[in-house]
């Protein structure tokens, strides 16, 4: 899935996606409008997955489907776990624990954390960016 053009500004400094959720770390330049930046994400990349899904087939988007009044889908849970990070040492703590979630215990989807496919864990340690999206925190 693509970045939208008008985001280049923003950084996406971590990414982790697992079975069940996503971690992402991202620092933005600018709001995009009244939207907190959890909602707007949730938003675009929702409208993107019932796209994608559509050209698929229609049948996809069946586990999807919502019973509220407010919406034919979702996607996401609503209300995510937003945090703000305020420091240096916070960003490093999050980092660290987004990174190492694949080989906890509970998941052992890798036994290293740049071993797991859908982390942006290698790219600390190549510089290479399989996402095309990422950026190092000291940058």
């Amino acid at each position: 899935m693509e970045i939208p053009d008008r985001k280049k500004s923003d950084k996406n400094l971590r990414v982790c996606i697992m079975p069940n959720h996503i971690h992402l770390l991202w620092m933005m330049n600018e709001l995009n409008g009244k939207e907190s930046p959890a909602g707007s994400f949730a938003k675009f990349t929702a409208h993107r997955f019932k796209e994608l899904l559509q050209q698929k087939s229609e049948l996809a988007l069946l586990p999807y489907q919502s019973n509220k009044k407010d919406r034919k889908y979702q996607f996401w849970k609503r209300d995510p776990l937003a945090i703000s990070i305020t420091s240096k040492k916070a960003l490093l703590q999050k980092l660290d624990y987004i990174h190492n979630n694949p080989v906890q215990e509970k998941w052992k989807l890798a036994d290293l954390p740049e071993n797991y496919r859908w982390s942006s864990a290698a790219f600390y340690l190549t510089g290479k960016d399989e996402f095309g999206f990422l950026t190092h925190y000291d940058e």
